[in-house]
């Protein structure tokens, strides 16, 4: 038996453009595979559900992003996560080596894996930074593919995505999708997909228009300036097929520099998930406290007064928070032409998330040298959402200096 959710008015929801503001159904199946029958299990049958667009994935509407507890791993899917998303080259492929060994005694119907392939990144210069670019050599799909499955010790992923598109050129090059396509063809993953937190609403429309791609994962939360662009975009993917799984939900974690104000995470995982067509999300996990919030939210998907309060918080106390939404609009003013959008996600992931090692592991192959800021005698960059740019390109560049083994 199914409960219709509540929804919440455009107005009264802080003005977001939110076209979509209403959760999922409150269903209590949950199976893994698309030809499996609806099951409900004792430790999600309260959960919300929705599928993953045509690949018939029935999946919480919570799974599970970077995480590096094992214990917290295994508690997550005995208490209900049914996904968890890596990719080969978190942690320098050692957060696949820990999903590993926690996959190694489970049944395999019984989660749901997604990885990508580790391939190389180079700054383009003026434009979108987070985009793979066109020369790839697709022979490092497969390979990277071959790596994924001996580290998780499995057969085959249920989803494995072309991560860094920030062009749609990249997504729809023939060469990328016939190798995606070859891996489906040789039973190494169930399902493809692409990754994208820059440029998002004309990527997103060209993976729904290309047709070969099932998924797409995306940035989406409250804190990005071109929500109504984002909900337009993932409604056109949704109604041609594609499941969406939002990442970035929680904005950063921090509103004000000092970290002592946080985010309500709870307030924000339920702000992406009013929206529908947000079949799953992939919030990381830095403890069982965080764990059991963000299991709570998937029993409930209202939000309170208080919750929509807490979202105008940073507005209210003029923050800026942590999250980079990558809009791009900074490249054009820095005269030095650094890739400043990688240098604010990268202070979001240690300021923000509280991991200077991914952070340095994002910039592996720069020095403190190669963050010009540090030198500069004047930043001439305004950021779109108030970034002082400069002194957190400066506390980046700190980072860099850090042997990685002294690094959280």
């Amino acid at each position: 038996m199914t409960k219709k959710e509540p929804t919440i008015s455009r107005r009264t929801f802080l003005k977001t453009g939110t076209s979509a503001l209403a959760g999922a159904a409150m269903l209590s199946s949950s199976a893994c595979s698309p030809q499996s029958k609806e099951k409900t299990q004792p430790n999600d049958a309260k959960l919300v559900h929705r599928t993953l667009g045509r690949t018939g994935l029935r999946l919480p509407v919570v799974s599970m992003g970077a995480c590096y507890g094992i214990d917290l791993v295994r508690s997550a899917l005995d208490n209900g996560i049914v996904y968890i998303h890596t990719s080969a080259d978190y942690a320098e492929r050692n957060h696949e080596r820990l999903l590993g060994r926690v996959f190694e005694n489970r049944p395999r119907d019984s989660f749901v894996v997604g990885t990508s392939p580790e391939l190389p990144y180079e700054f383009k210069g003026r434009g979108p930074s987070a985009d793979l670019g066109t020369k790839v050599d697709p022979g490092l799909i497969s390979e990277s593919i071959e790596g994924s499955l001996e580290r998780l010790k499995l057969d085959f992923v249920d989803l494995y995505y072309l991560g860094s598109i920030g062009r749609p050129e990249t997504l729809l090059h023939e060469t990328y999708i016939d190798a995606f396509e070859k891996l489906k063809r040789d039973g190494k993953v169930r399902f493809i997909g692409i990754t994208t937190h820059e440029n998002e609403p004309p990527v997103i429309r060209a993976a729904a228009d290309c047709g070969a791609w099932d998924i797409v994962l995306t940035s989406y939360n409250f804190r990005q300036s071109h929500r109504e662009e984002m909900e337009a975009a993932i409604q056109y993917a949704a109604d041609a097929g594609l499941g969406i799984v939002g990442m970035k939900t929680q904005a950063g974690v921090y509103w004000d520099r000092g970290r002592t104000k946080k985010i309500n995470m709870k307030a924000a995982l339920k702000w992406a998930l009013q929206n529908q067509n947000i079949h799953t999300t992939v919030p990381a996990f830095a403890s069982f406290e965080e764990m059991e919030e963000d299991i709570d939210v998937m029993r409930d998907l209202t939000m309170t007064p208080e919750e929509i309060r807490d979202l105008a918080l940073g507005d209210e106390l003029g923050f800026s928070g942590h999250y980079c939404q990558q809009c791009g609009t900074c490249l054009e003013q820095c005269p030095a032409g650094m890739d400043i959008p990688t240098l604010m996600r990268c202070y979001m992931y240690a300021f923000g998330h509280r991991q200077p090692r991914k952070a340095r592991g994002t910039l592996r192959h720069w020095t403190s040298a190669d963050v010009l800021c540090a030198t500069c005698d004047g930043c001439e960059v305004t950021c779109s959402l108030g970034f002082d740019v400069q002194s957190r390109a400066v506390e980046i560049s700190r980072i860099l200096e850090i042997p990685e083994a002294f690094l959280g």
